[in-house]
């Protein structure tokens, strides 16, 4: 239901940040990334996320060039020290929806042409890194994604670890279109060769390119995520085909049922479990969506867009199409979508499918790194326990990623990307939002850093609200 046009909306909002103005940002975490290397975290309380998930309390954490080093063993000489103590160290969380905002043309092309619109990675990175967020998985990736994720890699922006999903759908629109199993195959070749990891199918591919695109994915050894296409339309049985890895969109479960059942839902649960394929819910965009077709006031009374570049605020408010398609009968259905979603997870829950948080962030109002902490506290509403939600946060994503070897946990050798919270999580998950610091690959930010940091960018999307109109973009 997140209608055929949503890719080409999201390479659309794939913009901005503009980078004038914006340089004490950047001084900002280039002055981190030079802080001493060894830091020792005192006396904290972790949460190791692991399966058994020890808690362990009043403990030492020792990170080194960019490790964790040890737990509980001695200080290195010249640490830094970082006060623990009262304090809850987790696993960074990993947002697994996100479309990223990064530099596009928005005017007519010529050759040697380049994007109109330049986005600062470190201003919109900090969006992630201000909620903990240290691991994002891109689903509608461009070359300009790598050439963020090289900013990070580099050292030149504190930001999240960045997985790369290329996205392949069918009939006439934009983008990477197959529509014949040939044109899949070698589509997916391409996103080999190119360097991506993962692939995305979407809802107009036909059922033999669609089946075509996950047999060449599984020869290429990439992992297949996205939509169910609408060519399944009551036959959903039919897309679980083997290597179909996770689903996308818990909704993409719900615009196959009639009547939003329970039945419906463990129907669709067990056909997940036995293929193996993994769910990411995002509870939140569904909720959003609707909330929009009643009214904007959702957006307006947000505390979180003041953070988003002032032409995806002004598209939020006057170019939302939740809003302008309002009529009766498509609010009570996305009413009883929202409502049906949240017991899907628990029939996929109690099936044991196992499910990773995400948020769809940059559909509008789904602001990202603000939005993870809300699609956390939706799934305990749903039926999680705080800890599956948090696992479906840290351990759980790095697990589908294949990557659980490096983040997801608090052990020895992992990369440090933790978050240090004020309170603990497995008593009430909205004390995830109370974030003390963030290591985000072994560099340190503060909440007093992430404060001012976030106080600068709110000042600066202020000051040039009224130069980016989204009705003028082919302007710029």
């Amino acid at each position: 239901m997140k209608y055929k046009l949503l890719h080409t909306i999201f390479v659309l909002c794939s913009v901005i940040l503009i980078t004038c103005g914006c340089s004490s940002l950047n001084q900002s975490a280039t002055h981190e990334t030079q802080q001493p290397v060894i830091y020792a975290i005192k006396n904290v309380n972790i949460i190791t996320m692991t399966v058994k998930n020890q808690v362990l309390k009043n403990s030492t954490v020792v990170i080194r060039d960019k490790k964790i080093l040890s737990v509980n063993e001695s200080i290195p000489d010249k640490a830094k020290i970082i006060n623990g103590s009262g304090k809850w160290l987790l696993p960074g969380l990993s947002d697994m929806h996100v479309h990223n905002l990064a530099d596009i043309n928005f005017s007519k092309a010529y050759p040697t042409k380049g994007a109109t619109l330049l986005a600062d990675t470190q201003n919109f990175m900090l969006l992630y890194i201000s909620n903990g967020v240290t691991t994002v998985f891109e689903l509608s990736a461009r070359v300009e994604h790598f050439g963020q994720r090289n900013e990070i890699v580099k050292g030149k922006v504190i930001g999240p670890r960045i997985a790369l999903a290329f996205l392949i759908d069918g009939g006439s629109g934009s983008g990477n279109i197959a529509n014949t199993p040939s044109e899949g195959r070698q589509t997916v070749r391409i996103a080999k060769a190119q360097g991506y990891e993962f692939i995305k199918v979407y809802s107009g591919l036909n059922i033999d390119t669609y089946k075509a695109i996950i047999e060449e994915a599984a020869q290429q050894g990439m992992k297949v995520v996205g939509h169910i296409p609408n060519a399944f339309r009551g036959k959903i049985e039919e897309a679980f085909v083997p290597h179909f890895d996770m689903v996308a969109h818990a909704e993409e479960y719900a615009k196959e049922s009639k009547d939003f059942s329970d039945t419906d839902a463990e129907r669709f649960a067990q056909l997940a479990k036995t293929n193996g394929t993994w769910l990411t819910p995002t509870l939140t965009t569904m909720e959003s969506i609707a909330s929009q077709t009643h009214s904007l006031d959702g957006i307006r009374n947000l505390p979180y867009p003041k953070y988003v570049h002032p032409l995806m605020q002004d598209k939020w408010l006057t170019a939302n199409n939740y809003n302008r398609e309002t009529e009766p009968k498509r609010i009570a259905r996305l009413n009883h979508m929202t409502s049906f979603n949240l017991r899907l997870v628990q029939a996929f829950k109690k099936a044991g499918v196992p499910i990773v948080a995400g948020t769809d962030a940059g559909v509008s109002g789904v602001v990202w790194g603000y939005s993870l902490h809300d699609e956390l506290e939706l799934l305990v509403k749903a039926g999680l326990s705080n800890e599956e939600a948090l696992a479906s946060a840290t351990r759980l994503p790095a697990t589908w990623l294949g990557i659980a070897d490096k983040i997801g946990t608090v052990e020895t050798g992992k990369f440090a990307d933790l978050v240090l919270l004020e309170a603990n999580p497995l008593e009430n998950i909205k004390n995830t939002r109370k974030i003390s610091g963030v290591f985000a690959d072994g560099n340190w930010v503060s909440k007093e850093k992430i404060s001012t940091m976030l106080k600068n960018l709110e000042q600066w999307n202020i000051e040039n609200k009224d130069r980016f109109l989204w009705k003028k973009r082919s302007d710029y």
